[in-house]
């Protein structure tokens, strides 16, 4: 509720209090205080109405679930097949509606590819929703692509922005690798960063913003050379680097990187901006994570499009949870087109994409199949 008070009123209302008359000196200086803690009240009044609690942490706080551990830093995919699928995706008409995701930045080719309306990111380790904080606070502050990996990579933005809109992925490619930027504007870069993700309004410990200021200069020292890294050994001889990644092409030959086009980028960054990429702490056996985004999408009246399970399933059924997963599965309101992705990984070989409608796997699962 709103609060004013006239000078007079003011004045009246503490003649009545204390018993004063308007020339007295401890009369003036009592109606000062009350005008000051009056405009305090109404700036207050005014904040409240104007900026509640920022949805995007309510809603992460709601659906996530207790940290759990995975052995891997998982900072980019060690799937160089993940854009396989995405001619299947095409045919089988898999476009709008929520996405569900695990892991690091291959999901937004797969979201640039689907442009869903919502999209969830649900990973057991925390980390991995740190790593998403730092994704969209680089969306925010860059206003093309050729920024935003500028930015991730710790180089100089390019003077003229617009000159890069039309330019080939190959070309960014080559651009990102100049060294990287002096420690001071490193400096100044994560501080901005750090900045918007505070605005986020998620609630960090001291140990999570060393976590997001430990990722991004892995990104900056490792350049289009980093590799995923699985605790307590090298990284494999088939994992691709980021370079790689980044120019890999889909199961026709075309390259399908969110990065590859203009257009494609800001779809992503434009469902940021709207918090419309929600990372959430879970397991998708867990007891609440898949449930609550089931439950938000009744109610938005959503239906799943795509769901990007990576290798997760063969974790699930190695531990004996993976009964509990297809229950949560099969409770997501979802299309007869929705499908999930999968990525499948031969002994000490790569890997290869898959795609398999839901309803089939639910039926099949039904069936001891």
């Amino acid at each position: 509720m709103g609060l004013y008070l006239s000078g007079l009123s003011t004045r009246r209302l503490v003649n009545h209090r204390i018993g004063r008359r308007d020339d007295d000196p401890v009369f003036r200086v009592a109606t000062v205080i009350i005008l000051v803690a009056a405009c305090a009240a109404v700036a207050q009044s005014s904040l409240d109405r104007t900026a509640p609690p920022r949805l995007f942490a309510a809603q992460i706080t709601a659906l996530s679930e207790p940290d759990g551990y995975f052995d891997t830093d998982n900072l980019i995919s060690n799937e160089r097949s993940y854009l396989q699928v995405l001619p299947q995706l095409a045919r089988r008409g898999v476009r709008g509606g929520a996405y569900i995701g695990v892991g690091p930045d291959q999901n937004f080719s797969y979201i640039a590819a689907v442009r869903p309306s919502i999209a969830f990111i649900v990973d057991i380790r925390r980390d991995n929703l740190l790593l998403h904080l730092l994704f969209k606070a680089l969306f925010e502050q860059a206003h093309t692509r050729i920024e935003y990996v500028a930015l991730l990579f710790g180089r100089p933005v390019p003077a003229d922005l617009t000159g890069w809109r039309e330019s080939s992925v190959a070309r960014i490619a080559q651009y990102l690798e100049r060294p990287a930027l002096d420690t001071k504007s490193i400096g100044a870069l994560r501080a901005r960063l750090d900045g918007a993700i505070r605005r986020f309004g998620v609630a960090l410990t001291a140990g999570d913003v060393a976590t997001i200021d430990r990722f991004h200069r892995r990104f900056i020292e490792g350049g289009l050379s980093l590799q995923f890294h699985t605790t307590g050994r090298p990284p494999q001889g088939f994992y691709p680097t980021y370079g790689d990644l980044l120019l890999e092409t889909d199961g026709e030959g075309r390259q399908g990187n969110y990065l590859v086009s203009e257009e494609s980028f800001q779809f992503v960054k434009s469902l940021q901006e709207r918090d419309g990429v929600i990372p959430v702490v879970g397991n998708l056996s867990g007891p609440s994570a898949l449930a609550g985004i089931g439950r938000l999408l009744r109610e938005r009246g959503e239906t799943l499009s795509a769901f990007y399970a990576s290798n997760v399933e063969f974790y699930l059924e190695r531990d004996g949870s993976y009964q509990r997963f297809i229950g949560n599965l099969g409770r997501i309101p979802r299309t007869n087109r929705a499908v999930i992705i999968r990525s499948i990984f031969g002994r000490g070989s790569g890997s290869l994409s898959v795609t398999q409608p839901v309803d089939e796997l639910l039926s099949q699962f039904a069936a001891g199949r």
